[in-house]
Formats: structure tokens, sequence, C-alpha cells
């Protein structure tokens, strides 16, 4: 029935003249506080009924005419009244009550309480100084006067510095400042009490230096020494006590304890374990239980204790609950001569009072259930407004119940002619609201048929509507709702339309091309008559087949080009001949971003909070997922929308968490499956007061970069978390290895450095910030070192094991920690390859962290290395340690950086190759391999030549198979294997070539031998000649020409790098058994001259030096006869 009411309220007050009982739309909160930086105070009552309603307003219980007082500003038809801030507002403060009438009956309004705060001040006083003695505990009392909640207490010293606080120093829920015991340091003219009231913007302080600590010691010698005292309770007093709260609020409960030492407070929940939810604030004198509910209610102990004893006290807490409703009263429609029954029930703690109204009057004289009213016979003057009242010390519910006493004939709410499609198989609804009095009995017909539509695949619900499930093609028609009662009958039509089975629904995004198929089987004797036709919600769609059509169609297959919304619909297939025609039909959505939302409006304005709400725009056949809301601020980036919040699809409303002193505009877009929608039309602008700042600076870095420095750097507070102008940021410093007092320094930037540190100590460092309108909450505590400075020791007991010949183990004594002066950052080994000339090159390994030992990889076989161990922190290195020496084993050579084949014949081939150049032990000889290859690549037996000498760099291999390809292949060895492979390819000639052979008889003949003498030392005359004819005209000696004219090659001939080549006289130099003809014969002794033929100096045969004058072309003589005299033919 009251469905059918709220119909009645929502739409005969339109279309028909029904009377209408008045309601309340519109009305202030139960609390309307008049904080002096508003303008004026609107004290809301509106309603609506028909007659229109008349307003009139009690204050404190009598009557108040607002159109009485010209100072207040009131509107025509409307119950509101506006309190303009004219600075005398204390006379408007009291309870106010509007009541809104017509001739049917009377509304009221909740009542309203405007409050007139005023200006919270500390008593004027004169405070004696507080003497206390050193160890014993005492209380500065705060007393904060009285103003709007919450209340913020601060104790501070003249020069607004925070008293710090700990376990021994504590500020209570009051306001006080307590003592667990005195110490010197307590001794101070300045503890101040400040007490803020955030909601009135207004911050006052006690006297200024209103408490003077003065300690006293005894002259005794034993009063030197403060005595140990078990712990008792400073605040609360007694042994237990009660604590009552509403459901909803936070449970804090507080145990300050005095003592030496220092007390500390443990909690229990006697029975139970201590919530989830609570949290230990104050070191750990404060228990918080956040919203608490009737679970958390019970007994709580805290027990405070130190090494000589214990003391407890119990909590007996009690959750209540402001009255809710159980049945809240309902608006009833009821015919003449019927039952009226109103139900209301409400619950709380303790249980609340049901008091009942009419028309806003007390009932008096009868007994009334507190819970339900009931009248057995009623008449039309018996409509009224019915009001219940809920109450208890936490709070009052109102509601009115309108109940209208009438006989109406039906109404049928539903528009007349309505038309429904549905497809077979499927379910329709279609709808028939009715309003009447009494209520109508409602029936569905088909077909100007008298009968009603019945059976299992039709249903009647309550409301009116008819459901038909399995819809069959005969279900087609027109169907007829009649709505029937004892005061007349009303009718409406409504055509279904049935469509055949069709293909599923289809779905499309925006802008692509949609392709639909129709096939018909049909008499291929009408194939010249067959047609097939497209129709689009019932209209034949024209195909033109120009280039900018939209529609094309080919075998059957619709193509849509470019869709777009228009493009929705119900699109169908004819096929048609002749004689007959078939046709099916499919859905066609097109999905889409969704549309831009509308009508955004801010509501519920707060300092920090606001409420904004918008209308959905079209989602475009794909739901709406989530809500993006985007703010734009003038001051720090106008123009730059950035994200806010994110709402789920469902909601159309979102309380938006503001920063204070921020110009802000909004914005909604809509997000479904296929993206993000366009934004809406941004909101006026709306200006958030300033405020504290919410929260402190993050990320904080102590680096040190100089030993005696500490240098603080931070995350600085965005600009829109400034919250308002003059934001500075408090810098407080302590070593926390030693007792000291918080060292504080005011900044504007985002980094400080503390001068003067010991090197590496731990410090604790806290940030705040603070803007003109105060402190930002409590910071946390950090803690980081000062600068380092370089290790000053090296490790100790350094030792080497070796491993293999490239790998060794090194082991040493950690540093300890007061010689690493910083963070261990490592260790790093340094070993060093020592060489005849000179100390080799060094690599240094790095271990990060803290290890004592390592394994050191890749060095060089058969080597000494001196190898040194140093610490390393974030400053650099420290000293290295002692150096070790070791030698590493031999190991398998390098690879020969020479292999070459050089003379190829009919049965033999000649091989030349290099020693490797890193032999990692003594050469003990070569392993030279060979086979045969195939022409399929197929290799023959492995034949092996194993040579002993390491001095043998040339080898002829014989009796090999002429014109063949062979292989082979060369490793070095020493004792301990031979090492990695080289290979050479050749293949053998069909004849021996003869030219090689001449040139060996021709190179070894006696006249031969003398032509080339005679040639070299005419050659020697002429450069002689030469050098005389240039120098004519003033001569000097060589040696003054070396001094004007040094030859670097010279030179280096002259140090000691020279050495390294005649330290034996048996060891041959390097290259000493190539010859011109790149032969030489095996077990040739390795005193043969070294081809230096593109160098400037040469040698004699014993090595000597012969000068830089000789002529390059005799050295090339020389040497060729040299090797012709040891290579016999």
């Amino acid at each position: 029935m009251f469905e059918y009411f709220a119909h009645l309220n929502a739409c005969l007050s339109v279309c028909c003249p029904v009377e209408q009982l008045p309601t309340i739309t519109a009305q202030s909160p139960s609390s309307l506080i008049a904080f002096p930086f508003d303008e004026s105070f609107p004290v809301t009552c509106e309603a609506k009924g028909n007659p229109e309603p008349e307003f009139r307003w009690t204050k404190n219980g009598q009557e108040f005419d607002p159109f009485l007082d010209p100072r207040l500003l009131k509107e025509e038809n409307s119950g509101t009244f506006v309190i303009p801030n004219n600075g005398n507002l204390t006379e408007y403060q009291g309870t106010y009550r509007c009541y809104a009438s017509n001739n049917l009956g009377t509304a009221i309004s909740r009542e309203i309480e405007f409050i007139v705060p005023h200006v919270p001040k500390f008593p004027k006083e004169t405070l004696e100084p507080v003497m206390v003695e050193e160890g014993e505990p005492f209380t500065l009392r705060c007393d904060p006067p009285k103003g709007i909640p919450p209340l913020q207490i601060y104790w501070m010293t003249i020069n607004l510095q925070h008293i710090e606080q700990d376990e021994r120093v504590s500020m209570g829920l009051n306001g006080d400042l307590y003592f667990s015991h005195a110490v010197e340091k307590d001794s101070r003219r300045d503890y101040c009490c400040f007490a803020a009231f955030p909601r009135i913007r207004t911050i006052v302080q006690k006297t200024a230096m209103s408490d003077t600590v003065i300690l006293m010691n005894c002259c005794s010698p034993a009063a030197n020494a403060i005595l140990e005292r078990r712990p008792s309770l400073l605040t609360p007093s007694g042994g237990k006590s009660q604590t009552q709260l509403v459901k909803g609020d936070d449970l804090k409960l507080e145990c300050i304890a005095e003592g030496i030492p220092t007390p500390q407070v443990e909690w229990v929940k006697m029975g139970h374990q201590l919530p989830v939810k609570a949290k230990l604030e104050n070191h750990g004198k404060l228990l918080i239980v956040p919203t608490v509910e009737q679970e958390d209610s019970g007994k709580y102990m805290c027990k405070a204790k130190n090494v000589l004893g214990e003391t407890f006290h119990y909590f007996t807490v009690t959750v209540e609950e402001p009255p809710e409703w159980v049945f809240e009263p309902e608006s009833q429609l009821n015919m003449i001569g019927s039952e009226v029954l109103i139900k209301c029930s409400a619950r709380g703690t303790p249980q609340p009072t049901i008091t009942w109204r009419v028309n806003g009057i007390p009932l008096q004289g009868e007994v009334y259930n507190p819970l339900t009213f009931c009248s057995s016979f009623i008449w039309l003057s018996d409509s009224a407004v019915y009001q219940c009242e809920a109450s208890n010390r936490h709070g009052t519910l109102l509601s009115n119940a309108n109940i209208m006493i009438m006989n109406l004939p039906p109404m049928i709410l539903t528009k007349e002619g309505e038309d429904y499609s549905a497809v077979e198989g499927k379910v329709v609804m279609m709808h028939c609201k009715v309003f009447s009095s009494p209520p109508s009995t409602i029936t569905w017909s088909k077909d100007d048929s008298s009968e009603s539509v019945e059976g299992p695949r039709f249903t009647v619900h309550d409301n009116g509507s008819l459901e038909i499930y399995s819809i069959e093609k005969d279900d087609m028609g027109q169907y007829t709702c009649s709505a029937k009662n004892t005061e007349g009958t009303s009718t409406i039509d409504a055509m279904l339309y049935v469509k055949a089975v069709a293909p599923e629904d289809q779905q499309i995004l925006m802008g692509t091309t949609a392709q639909l198929s129709c096939m018909a089987e049909y008499d291929k004797s009408f194939s010249n008559d067959f047609e097939l036709l497209w129709e689009k919600d019932g209209v034949e769609i024209a195909l033109n087949y120009t280039e900018n059509s939209k529609y094309l169609v080919e075998d059957g297959i619709l193509q849509i080009i470019n869709v777009s919304h228009r493009d929705q619909g119900v699109y169908t297939c004819v096929a048609r001949t002749p004689v007959d025609q078939d046709m099916a039909s499919v859905l066609l959505m097109v999905l889409d971003v969704p549309d831009a939302p509308e009508n955004l409006v801010l509501s519920e304005h707060k300092s920090k909070t606001v409420k904004l709400k918008w209308i959905p725009g079209d989602d475009h056949n794909s739901s709406i997922i989530e809500f993006i809301i985007m703010y734009e601020e003038s001051q720090w980036e106008p123009g730059n929308w950035k994200e806010l919040l994110r709402v789920p699809g469902n909601q159309n409303s979102a309380i938006l968490k503001l920063h204070g002193h921020v110009d802000y505009r909004f914005r909604v877009s809509g997000v479904n499956d296929v993206g993000t929608g366009p934004p809406s039309e941004p909101t006026e602008r709306y200006k958030t007061p300033p405020a504290a700042p919410d929260r402190n600076p993050e990320n904080i870095k102590i680096e040190g970069h100089l030993p005696h420095e500490m240098d603080i750097n931070w995350e600085p507070l965005l600009p829109i978390e400034h919250n308002g102008p003059g934001l500075e940021y408090k810098v407080s410093y302590r070593r926390q290895d030693v007792e000291g007092d918080w060292k504080e320094h005011m900044v504007k930037r985002h980094s400080f450095v503390v001068k003067n540190t010991p090197t590496f100590v731990p410090y604790e460092i806290k940030i705040q910030a603070k803007n003109h309108q105060g402190w930002g909450p409590e910071p946390k505590i950090v803690t980081g070192y000062s600068g380092e400075d370089f290790p000053s020791a090296a490790p100790d007991d350094v030792a080497v094991e070796v491993m293999n010949s490239t790998v060794v183990k090194v082991s040493w004594m950690r540093v300890h920690k007061d010689k690493l002066h910083g963070h261990l950052g490592g260790y790093r080994v340094i070993p060093q390859k020592q060489t005849f000339k000179s100390h080799g090159d060094k690599h240094t390994l790095t271990f990060p962290g803290d290890h004592n030992h390592a394994t050191i990889p890749g060095l060089t076989p058969f080597s000494e290395y001196s190898l040194i161990v140093m610490t390393f922190n974030g400053r650099g290195n420290g000293p290295g340690s002692h150096p070790v020496n070791f030698k590493t084993p031999e190991g398998v050579p390098e690879k020969n950086p020479v292999f070459r084949v050089t003379d190829i014949q009919k049965h033999t081939v000649s091989l030349v190759w290099a020693a490797p150049l890193e032999p990692n032990g003594i050469l003990t000889g070569y392993l030279l391999e060979y086979q045969l290859m195939n022409d399929t690549e197929d290799m023959g037996p492995l034949q092996t030549v194993d040579i002993s000498n390491p001095d043998i760099t040339e080898w002829i291999l014989r009796d090999l198979e002429p014109k063949s390809k062979y292989k082979f292949y060369l490793r070095s060895c020493t004792t301990v294997g031979c090492g990695p492979v080289i290979s050479e390819e050749c293949t053998t000639t069909l004849e021996t070539r003869e030219h090689a052979h001449f040139y060996i008889r021709i190179s070894t003949q006696g006249w031969f031998i003398g032509l080339m003498c005679a040639i070299a030392l005419l050659t020697l005359i002429v450069l002689i000649a030469c050098f005389v004819n240039r120098n004519k005209g003033g001569k000097y000696s060589v040696k003054e020409k070396e001094d004007l004219h040094p030859d670097v090659e010279s030179q280096g001939m002259n140090d000691d790098t020279f050495c390294e080549y005649s330290d034996n006289d048996e060891k041959p130099l390097k290259g000493s058994q190539h010859s011109l003809s790149r032969e030489i014969k095996a077990g040739d002794s390795g005193d043969s001259l070294v081809d230096y033929g593109e160098e400037d100096a040469q040698f004699n045969e014993d090595g000597s030096f012969i000068g830089e004058y000789a002529g390059r072309k005799e050295k090339r003589v020389s040497a060729e006869i040299k090797a012709t005299i040891q290579t016999p033919a």
C-alpha cells in the first residue's frame, strides 16, 4: 500500500486534483552550529502537499514567528528562514521545530538546536611554581576551557617548542602533563598549555610561564642517590572505573604510572584477547579501540610494573547505542471503514522510549501500545499525519506517517498503447501500474476476448504486470489490462509483437564494419523471381551501391560500413517468392565508450570533504565498470586534470577528500569494457579553507658525504599538500647512542646539513611540516648515520690456498666495526702478477658484504703473484693488508699463435710454427698430428709425431700421398699436458717443384756467397760517401748527433728491456730459428742470427750491437748467407 501511496504523491498531484497530506522534504540537521566565520545560518524547513502547506515554528517549546523579526531573511511559500551573522547571535540560540500544515493534517520536523559557541578562554590566574624533589612524581594541570569539539591540546615552551614526551613524561587525555619522576632537566620556567579548537579555528594559551618546576636536592650525601620506587598510578585514580561510550566512537583507556625505574604498561581484556583492531599509543599508556561495537564491551585491565612491583586498574566498558529503527512507520492509503495499524519499533541502549503524536500534538488521555497505533473504524476525517518519536540519552528518531482515508476508482498509471517486442522462446513483461482505494483486481485478456489469459506460461504479478514465458508466435496480438474495485473499472491496451527465432544478438564496436548473413532455401523454379530484402526496425533498407554507400549486400551478406549509434536496431532478412515469404531478425547492438556524465552537483561542503553527485551517461550496451573522478586546481597547475578517485560503476556519488587552501574543479568519466568515455563538463569551483598539513615528508634519506657532516634530504610535500601558505619543515635530530635533547631547526627547503658531527654515529631524525595554520601530525622517527670516513685498518691474517693453476682461495680476518668508520661495503682483493722487469698488471676483485674469504679465478699459470686485501665503505677504500706472495703451478700452454704450411711437394710438406705466447710452464715439446682427407670430407687415420725438443719450430713430413688433401694439428705441451689445438690444411702436388731445389743449390755455391759479400761492401762504401758529402762544412761526433737527434729505438736498446733477451747465452732469441728459405734443420744450435728485417739496428752473431748506420740491404744479405750455411741442401 505504501508503494501506491508514493505513486500518488509523485504522479497524481500533477494529473489529478487529489488532496495530499503535508510531507517534510528538507530540514536542517539536529545540531546547527553558528561558526563565527560563516556569513549566515539557514534554518531549513520545506514541505509539499495539496493544498500547499503553511509553516509555523516553535522555539524552546514556545511559538516563534520568523516574519515578526525584520532581521531574519524569509521566502514566500517556504518555512526556511536565515539568521544573518550580524554579531548578535546569542538571542537566537535555542531548540527549534517546524510545523507544515494544510486542511488534512500537520507534519513536523525534527528538533533543530541552534548553537552559538562562545570563544573559549583560559581564566586569568597567577600560578605558584611547582616545587618537587628530584625523583618524585608531579603533574602540571592544563584544565582546558570548554568549546566545540574536537579539542586538541599541546604542551610547548614560550618559544613554541614542543615539550618532549617519552615513557617518563606524557600528556593524558584530560590535557594534564604527567611526570613519572622528576629529573634535573625538567626544571624550567616556560611550560605552556595550548588548547586548539579546529572547528572554530581558535587556539588559546594558558597563562604564559604558567608552571615552573624547581628541583630540590637535600643536603645529605644520601640525597644524591635517587631511591627506586614501586609503581603507582597517577591516572586514573582508584582500582576500578566505569566507561560508557556510544557505538561507533573510539574507546580510549589510559594508565599513566609513576615509579623508578619508569614503569611499563601492559593491557589485557579479561577473559578475551584484545580486539584485533586495538592499538597502543603514548608509549603503551593509551589503549585505543577504534569504532567500537557491542562485542568490545567488557572488562579491561592495565598493569604498570617495574623491577620493584606492579599495580593494576580495571575498566568496565559499556557500549551503548542511539535509537535505530526496527519498524519505521509507513504512510498508508486506506479506504473508509477499514482498520488502520501503524507499527513503530526502535532498538538502542538504553532501550528507547516511544511517544506518539497526531498532527504534531502528543496523544493524551488514552493508553496506547507504545509499539503500535490502531483504530478499528476510520472515516474520511481521520486522515492525518502520525508522528512516532523514539529517544534515549544518545539521540532521537522522528518519523512522519501520512495516513490517507479515501475511496478512489482505479487509476492506471501506465501509458495507453504501449508496444512490446519479443523473440520466440524468450520472456516478455507488459506493465499495468494501478492506483486505487480499495485495491483493485487486475486481469489481462487478449484480442477482445472476455476470458483472462491463463496457463503455466502466464503470470500476473502483484504490481499488475503480465509476464509471459517461452513466447510463441501465436502470442502476438493486442492485450488489455483491466483494473476493477468497488468504485469503478479502468482499462488500457498494449500490443505485443513476436519475432521469429533469429541468430543470436550481435555486438559490434563503434566505427567498425558489421556483417549480417542471411541464407534462404526456396524452390529453384522461382529463381528468377526470388528476392532477398533487408529491413531495419521494420523499414526496408535502400541500397544504392554508390562509393559512399553505408550498406553493401553480396551473396546474402549485409555489410554496414563505419557503424554508428544510429545503426543499432533490429535487422530483418526477408526472403520472398511470388507464392511465399519468410523472414529472420537479429538485434545489432553498437558498443561504445560511455557518454559523459551529466548534472554534476557538489553538496555537503566541508573543510576537507565535499560530496559529488552525477547522472551517468549512456553506457552504449557495455555496463559501466567504474567512474574516474578528476580534479583541476587553479593555483599550482591550472588546466592540468589529475585523477582523484575511482568508484564502482553502480555508484553515482562520492565523498571527495580534499586538501586545504585549494580552488578545485571536478569532472567525471565513465569506464566500460570498450574504454574510457569523454569527461563531463567541470563543476563550479570550490575553494577549501586553509588548514594545517595533513602529513609530514616521506622518504627521508640520511647521508654523509664528509666525515663530520650529516646530510638530511626528504621528499617535499607537493604544492597541493601544503594546505595553506607559509609551509616550513622542522628538522629535529639527536644522537641515538647517548641521552640528549632534540635539536631543532626550521627550514623552507627540503634538505638540511648538520655540521660538526662525530664520524659515523647513529642519529634519530624526525621532520614535521608546518604552515600558518599549524603543525602537521606527530612525525615518525627515522634512524641514520653521520658522515663516513675511510676505514683505518686492514684485514689481518691474510692467507692464500692454491686450488689449481688459475684459481686460489684467499682468507682473512674481518676488520673490526670500530675501524670501519662507516657502513661496511665489502672487501677488495688485488692480485698483482710479478715479472722480471717490473710489477705486472693488477686487477681488483670486489666482494660486497661481510666476507672473510673469497675465490680468485682467472690467474696465469706458472706465475708469481703478490696479493693484498682491503675493506671499503661508502667513503672509499681502507689501507691494504701486508702483501702475500704465492706462485701458481704449471698449466697447459696457450694455443700457438702461428702455424703455417710453407713448402708443399709431391710427397713432403714443410710446417712452421711459433712458440705459444704464454707457455704457462716449461715447454717440453709439441704434439703434431695429421690425417688424410678424401673428397667426401671423410677423415683417414690420425698419424702422430711427438716432438720432444721445444726449440724446434719447423718440421718436414715425408712419405705423403701425391695430390692428396691433408689436415694438420699442432699442440704445445708441458709436464701437465698439451694445450688447445691449432690446425691447417693443404693438398700435396702432383710433381716435385724443381725451382725450389735450384734455389737451394745456387744459394749454397761459394761464388754466390762472394758475390753477395761484394755487393754488401759496395753498398756500405756508397752510404759512407753520401754521409761524408752531406756533412761537409762542419764536423761533429756521432755522440753529438745522438744527443741532437736521439733515436727512440736506439734508446730503447740501452734500457733494461734489452736484458731479458740476453740473460742466457744459450737461450735463443725470439725468431732466431727463421731463415730466408723458412727451412731449418732439426737439431740445429740456437746461435743463428735474428731476422730483424724491419728494424734499424743490427746484431753480430754473438748478439753484440753493430750500430745504427749499417744498411738495411746488408742485414738481409747477411741473414740469408747465414741461413744457407746452416741448412744443407
